[in-house]
Formats: C-alpha cells, structure tokens, sequence
C-alpha cells in the first residue's frame, strides 16, 4: 500500500473541506450543485468513451489500483535470491530451478525460469520476456493517457458548464430569484474541474509513471538475473551483474549489509 498517495489525497481534498467550512456560515450546501456535477464528471467520462474503446473506459478503476498497491519485490532481496539460485543451477543444473518455482510469487520472474527450465538459450529468453516488459508499458502507457485525458476534459467541462451558467444567469436578470442558480452552475463546474484535475486525475497520472518506471527497471533486473542463470554464470559473477542496478547508495548499503551478514 502506497502511504504517500493515500496521505496526499486525504491533505489535498481536507484543505479544501477545511477551507470551506472555515470561510463560510452555510459550510458545504452551498458548494453541492448536480447540475455541476453532470456536466464535469459525466462530460468527463464522456469524453473518455470518444477518446479509449470502452474496455479501456472501464478499467478505470484497475488502473487508479495502480497507484495505491505496489506489490513489486525488493531490489537487493531480487539480486540476493537469483545469487541462490544461481548456486542451486551450479550444484544441480537448470532442471533443479523447478522446485523453486513454488517460492516465487512475481509472475514475470517465474514465467521467465519456465522458459529456462525449458532448455530455450539466453537470447530466446530475453526476447521473450523483453516483448512481454514492452506490453507492460504499453499498457501503463495506456492507462496514464486515461487519467491524463480525463484531467485534461475536467476543466475543459468545467469551463462549459460555467458558460451554461453564466447562459442561464443572464436570461433570467428579470428574475433576480433565477440569478443565483445560473451563477451557482457557473462557478462550481470551474471548481468541480479543477478540483478533479488537480487533486485527483493529474497526480494520479504521475503516481502511474513513477509506478512504470519502477517496474521497468525492476523487470529489466529480472530479465538480466535469468539470462545470466541461463549462461550459467557463476553465483558472486551474477550478483556483481545484478548490483549495477541499484544506485550508488544503495550498493553502498547493499554491500554493508553483505559483510555484516
């Protein structure tokens, strides 16, 4: 679970909240329009379902899952378990890789032994889980497009429902009791977009590029962990390759950590 996202939504909508019930006598009745509502957020998933096929559209939900859940392991745990796995290809040869299997969680990382189990060489591999790493971003991709895409419709909607309001408004200055509905619907579409775009739609998307990256770099750890039991380098050969991932600090710590242990 992402504690930072979670922290950063509650802080972001709470000021708001806060700063609407200190600013006012009436609290938040004056700030709840449906009319608003309509058009930001029903415009904005409109505008969706002409930008995504509507499979895309409703995977909405899973993709926003992203940037709460983090369920990608560890890179000095992945560098220190592919070195014992590299012991066990030396001790007893790929075969013995097998009844492993069942303690590996990541799916990538076990369909990759799969396929070196399977006799297939080092370039077979990488191929094959280099084309899988490249479907992953291209789904991340996809998925950071539709928050981008939905941050940028919100205002956009935003700005439409307050021309609708300022519409109504000045039809009805003959009817001063009309006058405060239209320009109710004028202002808060404005904030409802924004609040959607830049609370929510516009760091979510970031959280999810940050996310891909993360996974990137650790698929690509993966990948060069299994070719390297593929070749059948030797265990600390295959640890000093893995440790050119992690950054300088982290090797530092990583290094510590090793002669301590």
């Amino acid at each position: 679970m992402d504690i930072a996202t979670i922290v950063g939504l509650l802080a972001g909508f709470g000021l708001i909240f806060t700063a609407i019930q200190i600013g006012g006598d009436k609290g938040f009745a004056p700030f709840i329009d449906y009319p608003s509502v309509m058009i930001t957020v029903g415009g904005s998933f409109a505008a969706l379902l002409i930008n995504f096929p509507l499979k895309t559209c409703l995977s909405t939900v899973t993709v926003i899952k992203k940037c709460f859940v983090s369920r990608l392991p560890e890179s000095k745990a992945l560098i220190a378990q592919f070195k014992n796995l590299a012991i066990i290809v030396r001790k007893d040869g790929l075969l013995a890789l097998e009844s492993e299997l069942d303690n590996i969680d990541d799916e990538f990382m076990k369909r990759g032994l799969e396929i070196v189990i399977g006799g297939a060489d080092e370039e077979q591999v990488r191929n094959v889980l280099e084309t899988e790493l490249a479907a992953i971003e291209h789904r991340h991709a996809v998925g950071k497009n539709l928050l981008d895409s939905t941050g940028a419709a919100a205002p956009a909607f935003g700005m439409i429902g307050t021309l609708v309001g300022l519409v109504q408004m000045l039809q009805s200055l003959d009817d001063p009791s009309k006058i405060g509905k239209g320009m109710a619907v004028a202002l808060l579409t404005t904030l409802y977009g924004a609040v959607i775009a830049n609370v929510v739609c516009i760091p979510l998307a970031g959280k999810l590029e940050a996310r891909s990256k993360e996974e990137v770099a650790c698929r690509e750890l993966m990948i060069t962990g299994i070719t390297a039991l593929a070749k059948g380098l030797a265990p600390p050969v295959v640890e000093d390759v893995l440790v050119a991932y992690l950054s300088p600090n982290s090797r530092q710590v990583f290094q510590l950590e090793k002669d301590g242990g």
